[in-house]
């Protein structure tokens, strides 16, 4: 993927989020901050046993946080539990710079140059981070 097409799946997903709204009752609430910056997300999922039926979010955060959040929500439901974490693994290797699975990642891919960015990749990792707490939570 070319800088221009990672930067439009970003402005796309920072502009038009998917699943940006509070959610109805029986949802798990996770929250997830970078304490450095504004970024503040709460995510919100629903379980159908061992899968994710839906995700919505709500808070405050930059371009980059947002769209990642965006994106991931794409990517994560109707996941199991393990491909899930499957996934967040596979985003934290590309995120420092790694050998990934592009094809599990999908357009999460935009993110691969942010390793070079420190204060970025915290960014894109930061819904990953609370959706991997969420689940782990979810194991016990």
């Amino acid at each position: 993927m070319n800088t221009e097409e990672s930067r439009q799946i970003i402005m796309e997903n920072y502009l038009n989020p998917q699943n940006r709204n509070h959610p109805h009752d029986g949802y798990q609430e996770v929250n997830t901050r970078n304490v450095s910056c504004i970024d503040n997300i709460n995510l919100y999922i629903k379980w159908n046993n061992n899968k994710i039926e839906d995700i919505t979010f709500e808070g405050e955060a930059c371009a980059v946080s947002i769209s990642s959040t965006s994106i991931m929500i794409k990517n994560l439901i109707g996941k199991t539990k393990e491909e899930a974490l499957e996934y967040i693994h596979e985003f934290y290797k590309m995120t420092n710079g790694k050998t990934f699975n592009k094809e599990m990642l999908q357009d999460a891919c935009c993110y691969e140059e942010i390793s070079k960015q420190g204060n970025r990749k915290v960014c894109a990792n930061l819904p990953l981070k609370g959706m991997e707490k969420a689940i782990l939570e979810k194991l016990k």
